[in-house]
Parts: C-alpha cells; structure tokens; sequence
C-alpha cells in the first residue's frame, strides 16, 4: 500500500466511496445528498491542507484530508478526517492513514491533532484513535443523529505531538 497526494482525477473514485459512506448515516455530519461537486469542495484541501490516497496499484483504498482545525490563532492545532472504501476494510487502511496523518502534522510543525466529530458509537474508530495515541477530552452529548441509533456523542480527541 503507498500513500500519495490525491490528483484531480482520483476523485471520481473516492467519490463513490465518500457517498457510501455519508449515506449511510452512521459516521460523518456531511449532508445527505451531496452531487460530486460539492462533496468535492469538502474533502479536497488546498494548502495548506492536504488530502491523500491510500492505493494499491490502480485501486484506491481510501483517502485522508488533513489541514489546520481553525484559521489564525487556532492553526498551530491540525485536524483530519478518514474514510477507508467499505469494500476495503480489514486490511489496514485506516491506521495506516492515521498514521500519514500524524507523521505529516510533525513535518509540518503541528503542535496537536484534534478531530472535532468522532462518534460516539463509532467503535473501530475511537479505539484506532486510542490505539495511535488520542485521548477524549470531552464529549458533546446527542451531537450526531445516527441513522439506527438515535441520537449519539460526537468525541472530541486530541493528540499531542
């Protein structure tokens, strides 16, 4: 598996993916219904943000944005989002983004990570965040409507670096 910068052209396959996933209702506060283009507006960065691929030959397995969490006197804190393509899970794919992502906010000279919106109810997710080393600093309740369960948490997690 290689990670590499998205290009232009790698959004029509990150998109059916992204679409899935939003969808579904179960993980990320984008709204329902999203054309291509606007979800494109979302998920890839321009400096001095990032988004990037995970690929296995010509098969893109996932993708990671990343960037400051907040403009000004809040860029020193970077933030990032994960979406690992349904059809590919199991293989590493997440912590392997995780792990881009922490090793690229160093580079950069991030003082933290906070991811502002993992659900509560999101278990493979809380506990790779967990796992690569972030804590939950606090807890919005009923902050996310899932789809099945109600409504949910959204944590708060940050990584110091």
């Amino acid at each position: 598996m290689e990670i590499r910068e998205a290009a232009p052209e790698d959004w029509a396959r990150i998109y059916p993916f992204w679409s899935r996933i939003v969808e579904a209702g179960e993980t990320y506060v984008y709204p329902l219904g999203l054309g291509s283009d606007d979800a494109r507006a979302l998920w890839m960065e321009s400096p001095p943000g990032l988004t990037v691929v995970a690929v296995e030959g010509d098969d893109i397995l996932g993708s990671a944005k990343m960037g400051p969490n907040r403009p000004g006197r809040g860029a020193h804190v970077a933030t990032g989002s994960f979406m690992v393509n349904p059809e590919r899970h199991g293989r590493g794919v997440g912590r392997a983004l995780g792990e881009y992502v922490i090793e690229w906010a160093r580079r950069e000279g991030y003082h933290s990570i906070q991811f502002n919106a993992v659900v509560e109810s999101n278990a493979p997710a809380v506990h790779l965040w967990r796992a690569l080393g972030f804590t939950i600093v606090g807890t919005v309740p009923e902050a996310f409507d899932h789809r099945t369960n109600g409504l949910v948490g959204l944590h708060i997690m940050v990584k110091k670096l």
